[in-house]
């Protein structure tokens, strides 16, 4: 069972439609919307500040999504996939984005919808990232313009792990 702890009295809200790994964490002020799912090792942290995620989102394994105290909450979007490793830190991320696997995003970043955020990117604090937009790199910079097979493979990729969550006996 996935280690759901209270701070301060409040506590994670989950749905039951909800998939979280028996290693995942969960703590303080975190609301998840329907069908999402926090795979194995993620941790979703509230307890400095609030985390917002919508609908059929997906935290893969390992990744952290955290805020900062009194300074930034975060807030992801309906059909989100955050990739392996990938830590999500005081920031929004609006309806279906990929952020890839190892990447990081920083306080007050905004990333737009339809966009991607390429595996290792590291996006600094205060960054926009524009709606269909490719970003990589160290500090991250936009590529190029997301094409309509990224954008497939973005929705694909979030309905693929509303489906791996029926699989778990």
């Amino acid at each position: 069972m996935a280690l759901i702890q209270s701070i301060k009295g409040i506590s994670p809200q989950l749905p039951s439609s909800c998939f979280l790994a028996e290693n995942s964490t969960l703590v303080g002020d975190v609301k998840l919307g329907e069908n999402c799912s926090i795979w194995y090792n993620a941790v979703v942290r509230g307890d400095v500040n609030s985390i917002e995620i919508g609908d059929e989102t997906n935290i893969q394994d390992g990744a952290i999504i955290h805020c900062t105290y009194q300074k930034a909450s975060t807030k992801i979007g309906n059909r989100v996939s955050i990739g392996h490793k990938a830590i999500v830190h005081g920031c929004t991320i609006h309806d279906d984005v990929l952020i890839g696997m190892g990447a990081i995003v920083m306080d007050h970043a905004v990333i737009e919808s339809g966009s991607i955020v390429a595996a290792g990117a590291i996006v600094t604090a205060g960054t926009r990232v524009e709606a269909h937009s490719i970003f990589a790199g160290i500090p991250a910079k936009r590529l190029k313009t997301v094409s309509e097979d990224n954008l497939e493979m973005i929705k694909r990729t979030a309905k693929n792990y509303t489906l791996y969550k029926t699989w778990i006996d």
